[in-house]
Formats: structure tokens, C-alpha cells, sequence
């Protein structure tokens, strides 16, 4: 039953059918075909799934994202990262880091954060005289971050449906984070060095300080919401609420890049970019309850312990296999697939499963950037008016890099568990 659900999915995907129609016409075929069950308990456990606090956090995180993008955030943070790290080697491709990692701490979205400092960022280095492909590629990875820096959206997503803290998954996603821009920006230095790219520019207190007073209502939001969450004063949903309140307020009345008669619109695209994840949502509910039905966790935990109970070797496994399924398959609806297919092995051999939860997101964020279907690979070439396999060219070298970084967090898992201390998690 499984097997023919997962392929009559992946036929339906490749016949071009959205991905949540796909899987909800997978999940009513399956029934009809292999239980007693009528199809009114499927549409039941399709609502249930809806009916939870925790997914309310979703489209609140989504409009806080659209509103930044819309409501110059993202300016006033690329000014005050140029003011920053603009004087070292490779400035500009520092820059682009650093706005996208401290964009990362508001949105949660990493669509939001190549449309936003993304168009930003290649537009500054491309008349500094970077290669636009390396521009582009430098924009792209570090999109990444966003999926990964708290508050992530799919870092929400993941928690809930694993069952474990969320508030625990979305700080542990701070440390791997900075250390994916650290190294980043490592590999930007050596670049620009051998390559003699980029001008230079020289550094300027006055100018930092000058920045950092225009940039502090946007740098106070992330600060507000970590606290928040680290300190148990709010939630992960209502720090969600906070972040949409926060944000609604400085883009109308401190950057003035928000009129009150674009509100309607604003909430449009929330609403239609949530009910694209929600739908994906609604339909995987009933699709892992036929995978439980079907007894397929506890047969692939079997399968895989007889393999191994090395919890490295599973992971090295794993690695391999949820990288080429962000390949091909959207974050979202592989999240609500896989982790009630997969958390049964992972808690037989003993591995934490925030650990799991948060390097799952890492992993799989990993086909944000990737093609064939990379979603933040098809915004940058909107941006940038470069071709697909121009641009897949460009960001080889990039991708290869940044798989080396998260092969590290598959050999020292302390880099993400032991942080989970420092906070009390």
C-alpha cells in the first residue's frame, strides 16, 4: 500500500499535477483501493491537521516576511552590512552574506530573501565590477540561511510534526547558521583574493554608526524574537504575531516603504503563499497515517538497523538521501512525508531528535539552491535574466562547497546539539 501510494505520487508529480493535488488524489486512490475506510475519516483527518496553535505561526512568519521585503528592511540592513564588512577583501560578497544572515533572523523564508537583499546585493556587486554569475551564485547559497537561522519557517513545520520543541529546533538552527556564513564568507575571501575582484572601499566609523542608527529598528527584530523565545516569555507562534506587529510598524512609520492602502495586497500574497504550504499540509496528514496504517516506520527502522546501528552510517545515509530528495521534491511536502516515515528509525538507534529535525531542514534546504526544481534558483534567474544552466554553471563550485559544510554537522553533531545547551534546551 505504501509503495503504490508513493507511486502513483511520484507519476502524478511528473505528469506536471501541483504537488498537494498530487498527493491528495495518491491518498483517496490508496483508500479506496486498500482499506474499509470511508473517504469522510480522510476528510476529517485533513481538518484536524489544520486545527493546531502551533501551524498559526506559519502565516504570521509569512506576512512578516512579505512585509519586510516590501517596507525597505532590506535596504537599510544592506547599508548598514556594506558600512561593516564593505572594507574587507571581497566586501561586497561579504555584504551579501551578512544581509542575508541578518535578513535570515526576521523572515524565515528564503524566497524572501533572494527577492529582497538578494536583487539588492547582485545589483551592488555587478557595478563593482563582480561577474554577474558570481553575484548571482553568492545570492543564491546564502538564501540558504534563512531556511535555517531562526525563525524558520520549515524549521516550525518540522518541529510540529516530529512532536519535539519547537522553540529547541528553532534555536539550534542559530549555530550551524552562523557557521554556514562564516565559512561562506571564508570562501568569498580566497575567491575575490585570486580573482582581484571587487573595490575597495575604506572603513569609516562615523559611516558604521551613521548606519547602525538607521538599521536599528530592523536589527531590533530579530534580537526581540530570539530573546523572546530563548527566555520563555512568548511562544514560537506569538513571537510570530510580535514579528508581523513589529515590522508593520517601523515599514509604515520609521522606513515609510509601506503605505496603508498596499495592506490588502500584502495579505493576498500571504494568504496565497499559505494556502500553498497548508494545502501540501492537509493532504500529507492522511497520506502518513496510511503509511502507519501500512506499518511501513517500523519496517524501515527494521530494514535499516539490520543494515547498521551505527547512528553515523545511518546518518551518512540519510545525508545522501534527503539531499536528493530536496533535488526533487518541494522541502515542505518532503517534511510531512518523510519525518513520520523516518523518526521511528532515528529514535531506535539513539539519535537526538531535534538533532535530526534540525539537520533534516539544513539538509533539504539544500534543493532550495539545486536544480531541477530549486525554487530560489528559478528566482535568482528572474532577477538576473541569466539562464538556467548559466547560472547552474556559475553556482557549481558554490553547491560543492557548501555540501562540504553540511557533511561536517553529519561527523560533529556536537556543533548543533551542544549549543542546544548553552540555551537550556
Amino acid at each position: 500500500m505504501s509503495i503504490f501510494l508513493l507511486l502513483s505520487f511520484l507519476v502524478l508529480m511528473i505528469l506536471g499535477i501541483p504537488i498537494a493535488i498530487s498527493l491528495g488524489l495518491s491518498v483517496g486512490i490508496t483508500v479506496l483501493f486498500f482499506t474499509d475506510v470511508p473517504l469522510s475519516i480522510v476528510i476529517q483527518s485533513m481538518y484536524s491537521s489544520m486545527n493546531s496553535f502551533i501551524m498559526v505561526a506559519v502565516p504570521l512568519f509569512i506576512l512578516a516576511g512579505i512585509i519586510m521585503d516590501e517596507g525597505k528592511i532590506a535596504e537599510s540592513i544592506f547599508s548598514f552590512a556594506k558600512s561593516l564588512v564593505g572594507w574587507l577583501t571581497g566586501g561586497l560578497g561579504h555584504v551579501n552574506i551578512l544581509a542575508s544572515l541578518i535578513f535570515s533572523g526576521m523572515a524565515g523564508s528564503s524566497v524572501a530573501d533572494v527577492v529582497s537583499t538578494g536583487r539588492i546585493t547582485i545589483n551592488a556587486m555587478t557595478r563593482s565590477g563582480y561577474p554577474i554569475q558570481y553575484a548571482a551564485s553568492l545570492s543564491l547559497v546564502s538564501s540558504m540561511l534563512a531556511t535555517i537561522i531562526p525563525p524558520s519557517i520549515l524549521m516550525v513545520v518540522a518541529a510540529s510534526i516530529a512532536g519535539v520543541s519547537i522553540s529547541a529546533a528553532l534555536i539550534g538552527g542559530l549555530v550551524p547558521g552562523l557557521i554556514i556564513a562564516f565559512l561562506l564568507m571564508v570562501y568569498n575571501y580566497f575567491y575575490c583574493k585570486k580573482k582581484n575582484i571587487g573595490v575597495h572601499q575604506k572603513f569609516s566609523f562615523k559611516l558604521l554608526m551613521k548606519e547602525f542608527i538607521n538599521a536599528f529598528p530592523a536589527l531590533l527584530a530579530p534580537v526581540i524574537l530570539l530573546g523572546g523565545i530563548l527566555s520563555g516569555f512568548f511562544t514560537p507562534t506569538e513571537a510570530a504575531a510580535i514579528a508581523v506587529l513589529y515590522t508593520l510598524i517601523i515599514s509604515i512609520f520609521v522606513y515609510k516603504g509601506i503605505k496603508i492602502k498596499q495592506l490588502p495586497s500584502i495579505f493576498y500574497r500571504t494568504a496565497s503563499l499559505t494556502g500553498t504550504i497548508l494545502f501540501i499540509a492537509v493532504t500529507a496528514k492522511p497520506a502518513s497515517w496510511l503509511f502507519e496504517y501500512d506499518g511501513l516506520p517500523s519496517r524501515l527502522a527494521t530494514s535499516i538497523t539490520e543494515f547498521s546501528e551505527s547512528p553515523l552510517v545511518i546518518l551518512l545515509i540519510l545525508f545522501v538521501f534527503l539531499i536528493v530528495v530536496g533535488m526533487f521534491m518541494d522541502a515542505t511536502a518532503a517534511i510531512f512525508i518523510l519525518v513520520p516515515i523516518l523518526m521511528p528509525t532515528i529514535l531506535v538507534v539513539g539519535i537526538d531528535p531535534v538533532f535530526f529535525v534540525i539537520l533534516m531542514v539544513i539538509l533539504l534546504s539544500f534543493g532550495l539552491i539545486t536544480p531541477p526544481i530549486g525554487v530560489c534558483l528559478y528566482a535568482v534567474c528572474n532577477i538576473t535574466g541569466l539562464k538556467m544552466e548559466d547560472l547552474t554553471k556559475g553556482v557549481t563550485p558554490l553547491i560543492l562547497a557548501t555540501l562540504g559544510i553540511l557533511l561536517i554537522f553529519i561527523l560533529f553533531p556536537q556543533l548543533i546539539t551542544v549549543p542546544l545547551g548553552w540555551f537550556g534546551q
